[in-house]
């Protein structure tokens, strides 16, 4: 199932059926992927009076609770609601679901104990590429990442310049594959968060950061399309299920 797509006056051509899913799925494991101190999520039959929703207990159907947190437990897509006072609803704010992305790795650098991604590492890593979408692979990128327990772990995270860099770019859309884009225990600076969605001027409302991707190493650095496709949740963050595109 190919298609072509026109984007700028420049002809490109993907082949639908070979989707490269870079999100993270939630589970009702103990191992299902955390970060922020909370415990892990549940799936469970719903249980009432002399009723479980259980095929297998002896109900007609399979009728499941989840319990879960967007920014804990998997693959979520935020808007700028996840730091303003004011209710904004990642569901209300993104309205279209396909870009042209630039896949990138980037090997954090240590500094007073902390390992951060800079701007010269992103100015080096995207070159003249100006996509829509910046997908960035953080290294080493063990397949471990999609279990990874990440509370009081002083995960990399990236520097304030490093995201006006990314803003200034024009960069509407982020994805990484770490639980945040700040340090995990910053005082609640959010000095990241802050700059990619403007949030001291002209707010970018329809900005998206999306954190928890795992992107494979059988994943090559360039440019792809990317379908962002975000369960429809009137909150400041969903989870979602990115996937991109080779460009043939």
């Amino acid at each position: 199932m190919k298609t072509t797509i026109t984007h700028n006056a420049k002809e490109y051509k993907i082949d639908l059926s070979k989707p490269l899913d870079i999100s993270i799925p939630i589970t009702n494991k103990d191992d299902n992927v955390n970060a922020w101190y909370v415990k892990a999520p549940t799936i469970e039959p719903h249980r009432e009076a002399n009723f479980t929703g259980s095929i297998a207990a002896g109900s007609s159907t399979n009728f499941y609770d989840i319990s879960f947190n967007p920014h804990s437990h998997g693959t979520h897509t935020e808007c700028v609601g996840h730091i303003s006072a004011e209710h904004q609803s990642v569901n209300q704010n993104l309205k279209q679901f396909f870009f042209l992305a630039e896949v990138i790795t980037v090997t954090p650098s240590e500094e007073y104990g902390d390992l951060i991604i800079t701007k010269k590492q992103l100015q080096n890593a995207i070159g003249n590429h100006t996509p829509s979408a910046l997908v960035i692979r953080t290294l080493p990128n063990a397949t471990s990442k999609v279990n990874r327990q990440y509370s009081h772990t002083n995960p990399p995270y990236i520097l304030e310049d490093a995201m006006v860099f990314i803003r200034e770019f024009g960069v509407e859309h982020l994805l990484i594959d770490l639980p945040s884009v700040d340090k995990e225990k910053d005082d609640g600076k959010l000095l990241a968060h802050k700059a990619f969605w403007n949030f001291n001027g002209d707010v970018r409302l329809g900005a998206t950061i999306t954190e928890f991707i795992y992107v494979p190493d059988f994943i090559a650095d360039g440019s792809y399309f990317l379908n962002l496709q975000v369960a429809p949740f009137e909150n400041d963050a969903s989870p979602s299920r990115p996937v991109l595109y080779k460009i043939e």
